[in-house]
């Protein structure tokens, strides 16, 4: 038996406090998170007995609601009691928690001490270009042969979750979704960032213009899936809380295909920090009834905690198994310095590395371009633009089944590691990059053809707890319903007090003999805290076998600070397998099921045309053949009882049961058919307007879809007045009016917009006749510090800013006319004023 490798050593204690030597202390809101039964009006009734205002349901999340008290402290260190604290006690409420801050960091870094189309930035787009014999990347990703395979992201929805992004910019605006977006700092439907002197919230339009950038625009770039519906949440402009990051997570999952995050955690190399209660919930639903029961797609950002030797499995959020967790490499595929390593990560995009390597180029605040985007921030978004062109290939792909498709198609290549290692199912995979580079080519083309793969078994083990750091499984092969015979996601769930935690390393070995490490030294971490029921998660056993002797190995490297008198104690660990019971990439024997469709067609034609010509009197009766020697009380499948000569007559081919000959008298349909209620008989497809449903039925599309697959709310047309967005069809509203979410029909914008997001004036995409746009509004003549002028390939003048500092200006670039106070004229820029004062 092999034993598990637990060396003791200890530090000084150091409390619970941070490495300056200071505790840090909560900070409560004003906010609540409350479970109240009985529903909204039960709720509303519960919130006013304490004085509080219900903001509305906590996203998907059934009776949990968003409460706020404006007399308790916005933050505070400390609770407050006063009436609204009775509220524990009600009996209509089963739970209530005040909302703490929690820190989460935009996943951004600063900088450190056969396509032709018309966008300006597109030849610098070298990422994409990596099939150019002057690029330093060896490697593509092979998002041009996508799309040359004609998929772009059509009709398929990605939101991005962050600070907001800037619905007008040019190259944002004609792929805007106000339906897939929603301000939940604000409360309100208007994702715009909040504009500063600082720049600080120019993260989620970055990412945004990543995924889905207008082509051929001349304004900027283009996005990976250029024709998609992209939205964005503004949740990081404000108090984390986790009932904001639930109600974030949960905005209208059965309208968002993919949810894009680029945040989490401070990558300090200290922290220990994950979802929250209703968090986790919401991942947990989103993946159960998101995107009609197929599971929202949650992409993350692995983060960019590499100089303060971070690991991401430390990171609850992409550490998780419902989320797609990203990394980066650089052009020349070398590690990137902020890269953290763990075995959580699925796979890898290129981004920017050292100081000399390009980084992204993309949108950025006030309408611009940027060509400063860097760090893990820039991966995730390139993935979930990926995901969206395999979404369009295939619109009924589960989210178990994109996490496949990555597995199966993503590549090592030139990616340099030295911990690259094939699994026992042959599958290549690293900690700092997953399985790899990913292909956008493969992606689509697998997925065009992918079936799903079966269910998701759940194999739980039972703590150990003892110091034996082996626990055997039999992959739960005694329960059919959780047997898991191939693996996916491993997740160990750990108990350990430790006086330094940062000196632990953990690795976990599989029956098969793969090593996976779920956590390398962090040599900032001091905590005396250990890891509380902490899970690790690891993707390096996807495919391997389940049974046998799983192996934990837990090793302690002593730093300098260490008190030897003080021990750390492995307190208990439990094993948690997901997988399948078959093999995910055997098409379920389809082809012995075809082969056997084949044969009992041609057996079934020739006993047709036998039995045709003795029932028409060409052939005489055949006593002696087999199909009429039993004398049977009732006709099996297949046929049905000719009264007047007491025979079993054969049911027309596609009918199981009949009650004649033709095909518009079957009862019920051979496997693989439908019963059509257009014509009476069972078809091999079903009617436009109609899907095949499991009981071999063909039932009527929701009445708004042309198309539909597998329910009838699963759109894949749209009849004439609607569009297709993801899977569901949305009123095409006309010219000067918008779509109204809460009252789902079209509603008039506001005089100056030709069309527009919402009925204010600073909500217009495109102006009125005669006017001009500025930032968000539509005026009849530019103001002071803009210039008119209309950039090529857009059909509208616009007011574009001056250069800095200059009042008025007669174009782009030195053109400066009149200065700012302060500032003189000089080679038509403006420069400080800085003359001599009092004659001296």
């Amino acid at each position: 038996m092999t034993c598990w490798l637990f060396v003791v050593a200890s530090v000084s204690y150091l409390g619970a406090f941070g490495v300056h030597g200071q505790r840090q202390r909560d900070v409560l809101t004003n906010h609540w998170a409350v479970r109240v039964t009985g529903g909204p009006f039960q709720a509303d009734r519960v919130a006013a007995k304490y004085g509080y205002r219900n903001l509305g349901q906590i996203g998907s999340l059934k009776d949990h609601y968003h409460f706020h008290h404006s007399r308790v402290v916005r933050r505070a260190a400390y609770s407050f009691r006063g009436t609204h604290s009775f509220i524990h006690m009600d009996p209509q409420v089963q739970w209530a928690e005040q909302q703490r801050v929690r820190t989460r960091e935009k996943r951004s870094v600063q900088s450190d001490p056969s396509f032709n189309f018309n966008d300006p930035k597109w030849s610098s787009m070298w990422y994409i270009h990596c099939n150019d014999k002057s690029s330093p990347c060896r490697s593509d990703m092979n998002i041009l042969g996508a799309w040359q395979r004609g998929f772009t992201g059509k009709n398929v929805v990605v939101t991005i979750l962050d600070d907001g992004i800037e619905r007008n910019h040019p190259d944002l605006a004609p792929n805007y979704d106000h339906l897939a977006s929603y301000d939940v700092n604000d409360n309100d439907y208007d994702p715009t960032p909040r504009y500063d002197f600082r720049n600080e919230n120019i993260h989620g339009t970055r990412c945004a213009g990543e995924v889905a950038a207008a082509a051929n625009n001349s304004h900027c770039i283009v996005g990976v899936a250029f024709n998609a519906h992209i939205g964005g949440i503004r949740m990081l402009d404000g108090d984390v809380t986790d009932l904001v990051e639930a109600k974030s997570l949960g905005i209208r999952p059965d309208y968002i295909d993919i949810y894009s995050s680029s945040w989490g955690p401070k990558d300090d190399g200290r922290t220990v920090d994950g979802p929250g209660p209703l968090t986790k919930r919401s991942f947990e639903q989103g993946i159960k009834k998101g995107r009609k029961g197929l599971g929202s797609i949650f992409v993350w950002a692995s983060g960019n905690g590499g100089r303060q030797f971070d690991h991401c499995s430390c990171d609850g959020y992409t550490n998780s198994i419902y989320t797609v967790s990203i990394s980066s490499t650089t052009e020349h595929g070398n590690r990137p310095w902020y890269l953290e390593p763990c075995s959580a990560i699925l796979a890898t995009t290129y981004s920017r590395g050292e100081l000399n390597d390009r980084k992204i180029v993309t949108t950025d605040l006030r309408q611009r371009c940027t060509d400063g985007h860097t760090g893990t921030s820039v991966s995730a978004p390139i993935v979930a633009g990926i995901i969206a062109l395999a979404l369009e290939a295939n619109l009924l792909l589960t989210w178990r089944d994109v996490q496949h498709l990555l597995v199966k198609t993503s590549r090592p290549l030139h990616l340099s590691a030295d911990d690259w290692k094939s699994n026992a199912a042959g599958l290549r995979v690293s900690h700092l990059y997953g399985f790899g580079l990913v292909d956008a080519e493969a992606m689509v083309r697998e997925a065009s053809k992918w079936r799903t793969v079966p269910p998701q078994h759940v194999c739980s083990h039972r703590p150990v707890r003892t110091l034996n750091s082996s626990s055997m499984s039999l992959g739960c092969s005694d329960e059919a319903d959780r047997q898991v015979n191939f693996l996916e996601h491993v997740v160990v769930s750990v108990l350990l007090t430790h006086p330094r935690r940062g000196d632990l390393q953990i690795h976990l070995m599989s029956p098969s003999g793969t090593r996976s490490q779920l956590l390398a030294k962090r040599l900032y971490d001091s905590s005396n805290e250990g890891f509380r029921n902490w899970e690790f998660m690891s993707v390096h056993f996807w495919g391997e076998k389940a049974e046998g002797l799983w192996t934990l190995e837990i090793k302690d490297s002593p730093s300098k600070l260490r008190n030897t008198e003080v021990l750390g104690n492995l307190k208990e660990w439990s094993l948690t397998l997901y997988g399948t019971s078959e093999d995910p990439y055997l098409q379920h024997s389809s082809s012995k099921h075809q082969d056997a469709d084949v044969a009992d067609e041609l057996e079934l034609q020739e006993d047709e045309e036998k039995e045709e010509a003795e029932y028409n009197g060409k052939l005489p009766s055949q006593p002696d053949s087999a199909l009429y020697q039993t004398c049977a009380s009732h006709c099996p499948l297949g046929y049905f009882e000719d009264v007047g000569a007491h025979r079993c007559r054969r049911c027309h081919k596609n009918c199981e049961r009949c009650l004649g000959r033709t095909q518009t008298e079957c009862v019920s349909c051979r496997r693989g058919l439908y019963k059509s209620p257009l014509s009476s008989s069972c078809v091999h497809a079903c009617p436009e307007g109609f899907y095949g449903h499991e009981r071999q039925q063909c039932l009527k599309c929701h009445d708004r879809c042309s198309g539909c697959l597998n329910d009838s709310d699963r759109c894949t047309a749209c009849k004439q007045g609607y569009s297709l967005a993801g899977m569901t069809c949305v009123p095409q509203c006309t010219n000067g009016t918008f779509f109204h979410l809460e009252e789902m029909s079209c509603s008039h914008c506001h005089p100056s917009c030709q069309t527009c997001t919402g009925p204010g004036k600073e909500e217009c995409i495109r102006c009125a006749e005669g006017l001009l746009q500025q930032e968000w509004r539509c005026v009849r003549s530019c103001g002071p510090g803009y210039y008119s002028g209309q950039t090529s390939g857009d059909r509208e003048r616009r007011c574009h800013r001056c250069e800095e500092n200059c009042l008025s200006c007669s174009g782009q670039g030195t053109t400066c006319l009149r200065c700012k106070d302060g500032y003189i004229l000089v080679s038509r820029t403006c420069v400080i004023n800085s003359s001599c004062n009092n004659g001296k």
